[in-house]
């Protein structure tokens, strides 16, 4: 899943990390997550730290501010491993009128 964002740098130190580390978790998946950084021309800060996290909420890459790009290769195997531990898709229910 990619989460693109320009988190501004107040709500970004108070948020970012918790929030791209729930989606991951929340969603049993990869988050890519790109977040402006640096200074704007209307005077905005936004708070950068790209980062890229496993299904289980490890933070496996971060570019803290700045041009640049985190990169990681996807372990597929972590993924199924991560999702047979919360087979929560055998629980879903269907109601239909």
């Amino acid at each position: 899943m990619i989460v693109p964002s320009a988190f501004t740098a107040e709500t970004g130190a108070a948020h970012w990390e918790v929030l791209i580390r729930a989606r991951a978790i929340e969603n049993l998946c990869y988050i890519i997550a790109p977040n402006q950084g640096g200074f704007h021309i209307n005077g905005r800060k936004t708070f950068g730290h790209s980062m890229i996290v496993d299904p289980w909420g490890v933070i496996l890459d971060c570019y803290k501010t700045g041009a640049g790009f985190v990169s990681r290769e996807i372990d597929v195997e972590r993924l199924q491993k991560v999702r047979a531990s919360f087979p929560v898709l055998e629980h879903r229910h269907f109601f239909c009128k």
